[in-house]
């Protein structure tokens, strides 16, 4: 019998991979949902699953979550700056456990990404490699709720403010995400790396999406990544660190890091990802 465990269940994405594993066929008690806030599953457990405490930065809690388990699917932490030490606390539970398979959701391009964010991956990645546990790597592009998130915004004040240069770059939805995860750890594929997309577009597009389905003209205007760090500073109230993080996504948007003509999501899930179009009346 296969024993799945997804770390970080009281977050968006590792609870729709707990949903997705539901919907797939996974038994409800063959899963266990490892969170720091259990409560924010209780439903998972009225449905059957296990749900567990587990935190990456207390080891004798990841032993405990781990029990018994088969499969692991570790969704990277969202502290950012502490996910390479917190991912290989979790990596040493899983071989102390005797884990047969870890999943863990990496970055788009980890190896070669100008992303801030990329580096704790790579170290991440690199772990795995080094660890007795066989791995399977999913390296997932933005989420397009990066942007859908913020409509509200865009119709208000009728602009979408980028420092893209036009690029394209590829985006898909948690839903999506979580879904390729799943099937990733129900499959055996163990030693395969992904590079997850999505769909394709460009901010202009994105701000005429926006356009057709809400009937507001929302415009995009390009700037330069310093003037975007500014204007988020000033008009959106963000603190330098926080702007220039935002700021920097454009900039390695410009450069095509975060663009793949990968159709791994597409083949894995069985399925054309959420269109933008989609995603943006979901959003509304």
């Amino acid at each position: 019998m296969t024993t799945f465990a997804v770390t970080g269940t009281s977050g968006h994405l590792g609870r729709l991979i707990v949903e997705s594993m539901l919907a797939r066929g996974v038994a409800a008690a063959d899963i266990v949902a490892i969170a720091r806030t259990t409560a924010k599953v209780s439903d998972l457990a009225e449905r059957g699953v296990q749900v567990r405490f587990g935190d990456y930065k207390d080891a004798a809690s990841l032993d405990a979550a781990l029990d018994g388990v088969t499969r692991l699917v570790l969704v990277s932490s969202s502290e950012v700056g502490k996910r390479s030490a917190q991912h290989a606390a979790v990596i040493d539970a899983a071989e102390r456990a005797g884990v047969s398979r870890i999943v863990y959701t990496s970055i788009l391009k980890a190896d070669t990404s100008t992303l801030g964010l990329a580096p704790e991956h790579v170290e991440t990645e690199a772990a795995l490699r080094a660890s007795a546990i066989p791995a399977t790597v999913l390296r997932n592009s933005w989420y397009l709720e990066n942007y859908t998130g913020q409509i509200g915004q865009y119709v208000a004040t009728g602009t979408l403010l980028g420092a893209t240069g036009g690029a394209r770059l590829t985006a898909g939805t948690r839903s999506d995400f979580a879904d390729a995860a799943a099937v990733a750890a129900i499959q055996d594929d163990e030693g395969a790396t992904y590079e997850i997309g999505g769909v394709a577009f460009t901010i202009d597009e994105l701000a005429s999406t926006v356009t057709a389905v809400t009937g507001t003209t929302v415009t995009h205007r390009d700037v330069s990544v310093d003037e975007l760090s500014s204007t988020l500073q000033e008009a959106a109230g963000m603190d330098a660190g926080t702007a220039g993080f935002w700021a920097s996504v454009d900039a390695s948007i410009a450069r095509g890091d975060l663009f793949t003509e990968s159709t791994d999501l597409e083949r894995l899930i069985g399925r054309p990802p959420v269109s933008l179009e989609s995603a943006v009346r979901a959003a509304i």
